[in-house]
């Protein structure tokens, strides 16, 4: 039967440490993860990223957005045989990209190659926005070679970021998360993307949108709040600013059950928790956890190898910095792999 309710949340007392920050301070992170599990070649291809403290004016979004150690400064493709000790492959700093930040990117390999999704700031408007790269090993991806996947002007929404990447039914369907389009007054546009980051300014709300796609690069999706697929909670809900999808898998009832991320407001943006979703369409998603999150933890990612479950996830450390964690579990949510 579909899952209706939400089940234990897992025990991550043996987790293992995959990556840490740069420094114990707060504002220093390793995270954003996002993984696969290849079973022909017996490894584990991971992205993450690696962030530094905002050096903006909180008060007016200057000097810290475009120059400086602040935010998302490098992001990595990295392999690993055991699932905790990985090595890079690929990376890129956000200078490459002449951008801000960067956050969540995504792998898939199809078609005899990899795809890579790139989410970073558009240097030209300060919204989000999701680029992709195909090549056909993990240490090849040519950033001269991106192709636009997503934008804010083409998405009808003031940014989109954080790609989740499922194949189902021969096509590539693209989770992301958006700035929910809205009308503003003049002064709240002055502020909306002046740090470049529209998710810390509390204007507008973020939910989870669904675009699809035949190759991975080219992609569909209704307009603005059509393509949206799970909304924010209720005024006061624990996740009434954002839900973000992280990670989509079959439920064993021929479902689909969603980690996603959530905040009450801005102030936890930096800080969201991990809730449960559920769908029977991957389009049209409840809410298991609506009174509470399900895990202390943001960016959870899992995936079934060797029979147990690979659970990645980063984690506030009581210095204030993230680390990217590994959970390997028998069972998950109820499911087994």
């Amino acid at each position: 039967m579909p899952i209706t309710a939400p089940p234990a949340a897992p025990d991550l007392s043996g987790s293992a440490l995959v990556r840490a920050p740069e420094r114990p301070e707060p504002g220093y992170w390793a995270g954003c993860p996002s993984v696969r599990y290849e079973p022909d070649r017996d490894r584990f291809l991971l992205t993450y990223r690696e962030r530094r403290p905002r050096n903006a004016d909180p008060s007016t979004g200057a000097t810290g957005a475009t120059g400086g150690q602040d935010r998302g400064w490098r992001c990595a493709v990295a392999e690993s045989r055991d699932g905790v000790e990985f090595r890079d492959l690929w990376s890129v700093e956000r200078a490459d990209l002449d951008s801000p930040s960067m956050e969540r990117f995504a792998l898939l390999r199809r078609d005899g190659g990899y795809l890579l999704h790139l989410s970073y700031v558009d240097p030209a408007d300060r919204r989000w926005r999701i680029d992709a790269l195909r090549a056909d090993t993990p240490e090849a991806f040519d950033l001269g070679a991106r192709t636009p996947v997503l934008t804010a002007a083409g998405t009808g929404t003031e940014g989109v970021k954080d790609p989740y990447l499922l194949e189902h039914d021969g096509a590539v369907r693209l989770f992301a998360t958006v700035s929910r389009a809205r009308a503003f007054t003049a002064e709240e546009r002055s502020r909306a993307h002046a740090a470049a980051d529209i998710h810390t300014t509390g204007l507008t709300v973020q939910p989870t949108a669904l675009a699809d796609s035949a190759d991975g690069l080219r992609f569909t999706a209704p307009p603005g709040r059509a393509a949206e697929v799970l909304d924010v909670g209720p005024a006061g809900a624990w996740d009434a600013y954002e839900s973000r999808i992280t990670t989509v898998l079959p439920d064993g009832s021929g479902g689909w059950l969603a980690l996603y991320d959530g905040s009450a407001d801005a102030a936890g943006n930096y800080e969201e928790r991990c809730g449960l979703a559920a769908s029977a369409d991957l389009r049209h998603w409840h809410r298991l956890t609506p009174d509470r999150p399900w895990l202390d933890v943001r960016y959870a990612d899992v995936v079934a190898a060797r029979g147990r479950w690979y659970l990645y996830y980063e984690q506030t450390r009581p210095d204030g910095a993230h680390e990217l964690r590994v959970a390997v579990l028998d069972e998950f949510a109820g499911l087994r792999p």
